[in-house]
């Protein structure tokens, strides 16, 4: 069983703070903090890279840095769920007889990242891959 915890704390307005076992960050719509769906894009870009970086690994695929640009829209109905994201996601110092592998990662990760399958149940999903 792989039990996580997390504890959320709110004052008697929409400023809180998200604390687990790794770190804290703060919630609200006031700069320097984080609102729902900005945490939502972040654990969807995290989860996404993370699934990828494993498939690179097996695949022996190698580049520097990698770097998401990520946008979206809510539906305006109730509830307002994502309507489509698009997700872009450059690679940095990769080689050409690397990016074949790069690719497969890409596409394997959109197949096996939990976070991303949940979202694509309610919105039109795209990741488009770049190299720079």
């Amino acid at each position: 069983m792989n039990v996580k915890q997390a504890d959320i704390y709110f004052e008697n307005s929409f400023k809180g703070k998200l604390s687990v076992p790794n770190g804290e960050v703060a919630i609200g719509s006031e700069v320097g903090t984080v609102g729902p769906y900005d945490m939502l894009i972040g654990a969807l870009a995290g989860c996404l890279y993370a699934t990828f970086l494993d498939v690179v690994e097996k695949k022996r695929g190698r580049f520097d840095t990698a770097e998401f640009h990520v946008e979206w829209e809510k539906r305006k109905e109730v509830p307002s769920t994502l309507k489509w994201v698009n997700l872009k996601l450059t690679i940095y110092g990769s080689v050409e007889k690397d990016r074949p592998g790069i690719e497969k990662a890409a596409q394997l990760a959109t197949k096996y990242c939990s976070i991303y399958q949940t979202i694509s149940r309610v919105a039109e999903m795209s990741l488009e891959l770049v190299y720079e």
